[in-house]
C-alpha cells in the first residue's frame, strides 16, 4: 500500500476543521442576535436600550467572525491564484471595519442620548484598542501589498508583523467580546446571574464559542502543513518584480 506524506494526509483534514470553525462562527453570531433580540428587547436606532443592542452584534459579527475568515482565506483558497485571494481578504477586512464601526456609533450614540459617559471600563479601553489597531493594520496593508508602493525589502519585513498582528488583533477581539459579555450580564442580570438564569448560561456557552472560534482558526492558520504551496509562477514574479524595484535588468532564463 502506497504511503500517504503526512503533509498530504493532514491537508484532508483541512476542510473539516474549516467548517467547524464556520459552524462556530456562525453559532456565535446566531447566539448573540438572539440573546439581545429575545433577552434584550430588539434592535432600534433611537438612542433608547435596543439601539445598544446593535452593538454587540455588529462586534461578534465583524471584529470576531468576518475578521477570522479574512484570516483564513490564505488557506481555504489554498491553491487559488494570491491575487485573487488577497482581493477577498482585503474585501472581508472592509466589511468587517465597516459593521464595526456602526457597532461603535451605535454604543456611543446611546450613551449620548442616556447620558452615560464613555470610555470608562476595561472593556471599552480594549474594545477601541482593538478597533484602533484594525484598522491602522487594514491601511498598513492596503498599502503594503494590495495596493504596494513599498520595495520587496520593506514589504518581506513587514510580512511577519502583518502576520503576527492579524492574530493577536482576533485574540484581542475575542477578549474584549468576554469583557463585553461579562460586563453587559452584571448590569442586566446581577441578581440573578449567579442562580444559572437561562439569559446568563446562553451568554456563557456565547463565551465559550467565540474562544472556540478563535483557537480553532489561530490553529489553522499556525499549522504549517496548511500554508500556501509555493507557486513557481507567482515566484518568479516576485524575483522579476523584486529585480526591476531593485533598479536590476531580470536576465532572461
Amino acid at each position: 500500500m502506497e504511503r500517504i506524506p503526512l503533509s498530504m494526509g493532514g491537508l484532508r483534514t483541512l476542510p473539516w476543521y474549516v467548517a467547524v470553525s464556520q459552524v462556530v462562527g456562525v453559532a456565535c453570531v446566531v447566539i448573540t442576535g438572539v440573546w439581545m433580540g429575545h433577552y434584550r428587547g430588539g434592535y432600534a436606532w433611537d438612542g433608547s436600550l435596543n439601539e445598544f443592542n446593535v452593538h454587540p452584534l455588529c462586534m461578534v459579527l465583524g471584529l470576531v467572525f468576518l475578521y477570522g475568515d479574512a484570516v483564513l482565506v490564505y488557506r481555504v483558497f489554498r491553491n487559488e491564484s494570491k491575487r485573487s485571494v488577497k482581493i477577498l481578504h482585503a474585501l472581508l477586512h472592509v466589511m468587517a471595519l465597516i459593521i464595526s464601526v456602526v457597532g461603535l456609533v451605535a454604543v456611543f450614540d446611546f450613551h449620548a442620548t442616556a447620558k452615560i459617559p464613555d470610555m470608562y471600563s476595561l472593556h471599552s479601553w480594549c474594545g477601541m484598542l482593538t478597533f484602533v489597531l484594525f484598522f491602522l493594520q487594514w491601511l498598513l496593508g492596503l498599502g503594503f501589498f494590495v495596493f504596494p508602493w513599498a520595495s520587496a525589502q520593506i514589504r518581506n519585513w513587514y510580512l511577519p508583523l502583518h502576520v503576527f498582528f492579524g492574530l493577536l488583533l482576533l485574540v484581542m477581539s475575542v477578549g474584549t467580546c468576554l469583557l463585553g459579555i461579562t460586563e453587559k450580564l452584571l448590569f442586566s442580570i446581577m441578581p440573578t446571574y449567579s442562580k444559572f438564569a437561562t439569559e446568563g448560561v446562553l451568554a456563557n456557552i456565547l463565551g465559550l464559542l467565540l474562544v472556540c472560534f478563535g483557537v480553532m482558526v489561530g490553529y489553522v492558520v499556525t499549522r504549517e502543513d496548511f500554508r500556501r504551496p509555493p507557486n513557481p509562477e507567482e515566484e518568479v514574479l516576485s524575483v522579476h518584480f523584486k529585480t526591476l524595484s531593485e533598479g536590476e535588468i531580470p536576465s532572461s532564463p
